[in-house]
């Protein structure tokens, strides 16, 4: 195994780590907690970071492997459908990430895009879970569920993840194209 896999495979390990803690800090108060959405931050930062395959990757086991340690997220549907949400959050950011201009932009386009798809996605597996299990996902549910309850959340992650990442890019420790 070169140096570089075993850096981001140790890096992806920690933004695992991170997805598993910060729940815990916020989930004191479970209204704060759920508009924040503490556990899609280290799997966006996973994503720019260590990239697509590794975002997808810590995005996909973070609530799975939380239900399994602390019983949160709720496994079914909610759970499943986060899986799903941020597999796509760390692909699309850390594909877009790697592809676009080195821009200051370049970190809101990947971020903002890799939201939206991620949401989109949740709202899709919702609505498959929906229709296996006979319970009811209409348009307002996704609209409530993906946006307007989770206005909160994505103001801190539009304000947060940037400048960590151009935090990091200006002290030379993450590049853009690795």
């Amino acid at each position: 195994m070169k140096k570089t896999n075993v850096r981001l495979l140790v890096l992806a390990a920690l933004f695992l780590a991170l997805a598993m803690v910060l729940p815990l800090i916020t989930g004191q108060i479970p209204e704060i907690g759920q508009a924040l959405s503490p556990m899609h931050i280290p799997v966006l930062l996973c994503g720019f970071i260590c990239g697509p395959l590794y975002g997808a990757a810590v995005g996909f086991v973070s609530p799975l492997l939380r239900f399994a340690i602390f019983g949160r997220p709720p496994i079914f549907p909610t759970g499943v459908a986060m899986a799903f949400e941020l597999l796509t959050y760390g692909a699309i950011s850390g594909i877009l990430y790697k592809k676009l201009p080195r821009r200051v932009y370049t970190v809101y386009i990947a971020l903002i895009a890799a939201m939206l798809a991620g949401r989109v996605v949740w709202g899709a597996v919702q609505l498959i879970i929906a229709g296996f299990s006979s319970s009811a996902f209409s348009w307002s549910m996704f609209v409530a569920g993906a946006f307007t309850n989770a206005v909160p959340g994505i103001i801190c992650h539009i304000i947060l993840i940037p400048i960590i990442i151009l935090a990091l890019e200006m002290a030379g420790l993450v590049r853009k194209n690795s």
